[in-house]
């Protein structure tokens, strides 16, 4: 079997997509809606949800074709019943969108446990669990696609994200070990590895420089839709890495030495990328 041909038709495909209510999981329900697939849109914010709802309809979609989730996806109890919720209104989902997340940047030694737990919790934990649930039916049909956002700096660590890149590395491996087991039952596994977005929780982290000029910043959230639904979902794509230039931070990590790669990494102005932040 081709797996990479063994795609999901977006016409009247189930998607589910966590973290829904806006960004990159609102801008990413939009291209699915226009591709004929039936989304439900999971986010912990009620009102946040309900716009995003409104939003969806003031452009054109139908209603019918929206399915809303207010739910906690930490809350594993929680997780199940969303996904019973979605099997009554529609069908347990063939396509999942792991996109929700949670940042709290800052120095590791002055971050609580508290902080660092939440990240890990929506990150990964949450992550792995709601997989965990909606995968046996994929494997049943012989089809499905989960698609992880993980991001840059899950690839090459961020200065003042560590946890944040701890986890983001982790839904990396966790995509790629996966795959190998999924693909054996027709099911696809993509991620999906953004660096920083002008917009939204990432506003005002940038490389400067050199750094600004071969990894610029990702002007819209809908730049990373576009990877999910055309790159991952369309073509089944297994790794995708906006904007493209990302990918010559891993060749580096990999074939430099450890002395000559930190001293790119401060050159291109990522040790520093998040002074800036105030997203």
């Amino acid at each position: 079997m081709n797996y990479r041909r063994n795609t999901v038709p977006l016409a009247g495909a189930v998607a589910v997509i966590t973290g829904g209510a806006g960004g990159i999981g609102w801008a990413t329900a939009r291209r699915l809606l226009a591709g004929g697939a039936r989304v439900s849109l999971w986010d912990r914010n009620a009102d946040a949800l309900a716009d995003a709802l409104t939003r969806l309809v003031d452009e054109g979609f139908s209603v019918e074709q929206i399915h809303t989730v207010v739910v906690d996806i930490t809350d594993y109890a929680a997780l199940h019943a969303a996904v019973e919720r979605l099997r009554a209104h529609w069908e347990a989902p063939e396509i999942l969108v792991n996109n929700a997340g949670h940042l709290a940047p800052g120095s590791f030694v002055d971050q609580d446990g508290e902080t660092w737990m939440q990240t890990l919790a929506v990150n990964v934990n949450a992550l792995v669990y709601l997989t965990r649930i909606v995968m046996p039916e994929m494997y049943h049909r012989g089809r499905g696609h989960v698609v992880n956002v993980s991001s840059a700096a899950g690839a090459i660590g961020v200065p003042f994200l560590a946890v944040y890149s701890a986890s983001k590395g982790a839904v990396w491996g966790f995509s790629e070990a996966l795959r190998g087991e999924a693909r054996t039952h027709g099911v696809l596994v993509s991620s999906i590895h953004p660096s920083f977005i002008a917009t939204g929780m990432f506003a005002g982290a940038r490389l400067s420089g050199l750094g600004g000029v071969i990894v610029p910043r990702i002007s819209s959230h809908d730049v990373i839709a576009e990877a999910i639904v055309e790159r991952a979902l369309r073509r089944g794509e297994e790794r995708v890495m906006r904007p493209r230039s990302v990918r010559l931070a891993v060749f580096f990590r990999g074939v430099l030495p450890d002395r000559w790669f930190n001293a790119l990494m401060r050159v291109l102005g990522v040790w520093d990328s998040m002074r800036s932040w105030h997203g």
